[in-house]
């Protein structure tokens, strides 16, 4: 198979599929045994064969596929007007909290950002597949430790947790996740059942507790200054 043969293959595998293709997938599209690196050397001619249009061929946390460019959102945003989900101040900071300092309890949680992490936020993130439990805290009352999911880093378009901003000013870091959400494109991926190429960035600084938050956690302080 000649290398124009080879990358027409992978190409049309990759534009047809429904979710990224491990490279596993990929070297079962031939019948000949193919390297890891004839394979990543075919992948990166064909990204550089796309550089200049609308779509771009990414490495995710579960693979690769095409996606279309941020630039091409104002056009395709036409097709589909319905807009995306607006998350609160607070559920993007306990994102952001679980994404730098993972795994995490949600009593951590409540104590990095100063007030009660209600469960609804929680359910928000557990319900959009971005944080998942992990295991349990070896202490009283063996509490949840919670930590993202490859599906997170897919929306993001990430392979790894070490590909988030390293920020200098760590007040920036709940708005740099949260830009980073909003300009997710695409439909949702289903998340891997196992967690174990996440990798553990807890020294990382966390990110700041903003005074503003939002209703939930403001009624949730009122009620325990109430009682």
């Amino acid at each position: 198979m000649t290398p124009e043969q080879l990358k027409l293959v992978l190409e049309t595998a990759l534009l047809c599929a429904d979710e990224p293709m491990t490279m596993n997938d990929l070297r079962r599209l031939f019948l000949e045994e193919l390297s890891v690196e004839e394979l990543s050397e075919a992948l990166s001619q064909i990204q550089a064969d796309w550089s200049d249009k609308g779509m771009e061929l990414l490495e995710l946390a579960t693979g690769w596929r095409f996606q279309s460019r941020l630039s091409m959102r104002e056009y395709l945003d036409r097709l589909t007007p319905e807009k995306p989900p607006k998350y609160s101040r607070a559920v993007m900071e306990t994102l952001a909290i679980i994404a730098y300092r993972q795994p995490v309890t949600r009593g951590e949680i409540e104590e990095i950002r100063g007030v009660t992490v209600s469960s609804n936020v929680v359910k928000q993130l557990e319900d959009r597949g971005w944080i998942e439990v992990v295991g349990h805290k070896d202490t009283v009352g063996r509490p949840g430790l919670y930590a993202t999911t490859r599906q997170f880093l897919n929306d993001l378009s990430l392979t790894t947790l070490q590909e988030l901003p390293m920020l200098d000013d760590a007040s920036a870091q709940a708005e740099s996740v949260a830009q980073r959400v909003m300009e997710f494109e695409g439909e949702p991926i289903a998340a891997p059942e196992d967690f174990s190429d996440v990798t553990d960035v807890a020294d990382t600084s966390a990110p700041s507790v903003d005074a503003e938050t939002d209703a939930t956690d403001e009624q949730t302080n009122n009620e325990k200054t109430n009682d």
